[in-house]
């Protein structure tokens, strides 16, 4: 068990990308499978989810582009974060980056699957970059000085 604070704050914040990943794959499976139940349409006519768009509401096709998203940047700060803290390079401005860029993506997912406003999206999306950034920045520069 790791005893630093603020390794253990940044596999919190991984550990609730995790999470937030699980509800919206959970909430994707359930939206589409209820949309496709009351559109009539068969299980397999899923076999290619981009079929799915055309006959499904987008209150369903954003909740899956959101899930689909959480695997593209959330994937660097995943590495990020579990490199800071391997690397012990863990500090409360690495800590306070990567709950930062839990709390945007967290943000970015809710706005995206209810009310998507598409201004309001991309500025949560740009903010969590700012976030990563902070902590891709701040850890190569300390691997380097070591």
């Amino acid at each position: 068990m790791h005893s630093d604070p603020n390794a253990l704050s940044i596999l919190r914040a991984l550990f609730a990308m995790g999470l937030l990943s699980l509800a919206m794959a959970t909430w994707m499976g359930v939206t589409r499978l209820l949309a496709m139940r009351r559109a009539g349409v068969p299980l397999q006519d899923g076999a290619h989810t981009v079929h799915l768009r055309e006959v499904l509401p987008s209150s369903v096709t954003r909740v899956a582009d959101n899930y689909n998203h959480l695997f593209e940047a959330p994937t660097l700060f995943y590495a990020v974060a579990l490199a800071s803290v391997l690397a012990g390079i863990a500090d409360p401005v690495q800590a306070a980056s990567a709950w930062a860029f839990f709390a945007f993506r967290l943000l970015h997912s809710l706005v995206q699957a209810t009310i998507n406003r598409v201004w309001l999206r991309a500025l949560l999306f740009e903010l969590s970059w700012v976030a990563l950034a902070i902590m891709i920045v701040r850890g190569a520069l300390a691997l380097w000085r070591m």
